[in-house]
């Protein structure tokens, strides 16, 4: 079997390809990212105090330019950490009952500007009806990452991100579809690997898809991709329902 096949992937060249976590490598990314992060956030934290510090008393343009160029790259890298602290050692989720198609609206309300700014919008076809049980912000997070990667794959272009729901036994089936540019075969290996990123190529990965997986996985949810090279692509979730007190995870569920 290739290594495709055994992470979910059937590598067809312009025709449709199921993408699915590897859970065990995912795991151990995890727990590299979170004894990761932990050891640089100490050294970093002594940088910007350090730089804050000497910048209080500089007088010196030039070397107040350099001292505020170096505060700004360590608050870049925190903010790295902090998404690999995040996909590592995710918060535990505060769960309540969430209405799917009001809590999508506020997601992509946040969005609009720039939405509007790269010529997308953002179509919603979710019935009133469905409630998840989930944590707000963390389901927030997710759909952001994901109309992000849609309206990434659409440009320069724009264009039309449709998102349908419906039920499916104990789970709400979320799909996020774009017809802008789809997965290769190996951005489609290494869809969920945090450190990957396929910007270069027009659809942007990196911790996105990560984050993702991890908060349905603290879910007892599910996420998939279905895609072809030229696009269109559906990214799929099942989320517990709220009226599902002890929703069945994934968590064993293979992925080949």
């Amino acid at each position: 079997m290739s290594e495709s096949a055994e992470n979910g992937v059937t590598p067809i060249d312009g025709k449709w390809h199921f993408v699915l976590p590897d859970r065990e490598k995912l795991e151990a990314l995890a727990e590299f990212a979170a004894g990761a992060g932990h050891e640089i956030n100490n050294p970093l934290a002594t940088i910007i105090g350090r730089a804050q510090l000497l910048l209080k008393d500089e007088r010196d343009p030039q070397r107040r330019q350099m001292l505020m160029s170096i505060g700004a790259q360590a608050y870049r890298i925190r903010d790295m950490i902090g998404d690999a602290m995040l996909f590592g050692r995710p918060p535990h989720p505060e769960l309540r009952d969430l209405p799917l198609s009001e809590s999508i609206g506020k997601v992509a309300d946040n969005q609009a500007e720039i939405l509007a700014r790269e010529n997308c919008q953002v179509v919603s076809m979710v019935p009133d009806c469905i409630l998840l049980r989930a944590d707000p912000v963390q389901f927030a997070i997710v759909m952001t990452e994901l109309i992000r990667n849609s309206r990434q794959a659409l440009h320069p272009a724009g264009g039309m991100i449709t998102i349908s729901a419906g039920i499916e036994g104990h789970h709400a089936l979320i799909e996020v579809h774009d017809l802008g540019r789809g997965f290769s075969e190996i951005e489609s290996r290494h869809a969920f690997d945090p450190f990957f990123s396929g910007r270069q190529a027009g659809r942007g990965l990196g911790f996105g898809l990560s984050k993702c997986w991890r908060i349905l996985e603290q879910h007892a949810g599910q996420i998939e991709i279905e895609s072809a090279t030229a696009g269109p692509t559906t990214i799929r979730l099942r989320w517990p329902l709220a009226s599902d007190p002890h929703p069945s995870s994934f968590g064993e569920q293979t992925s080949g």
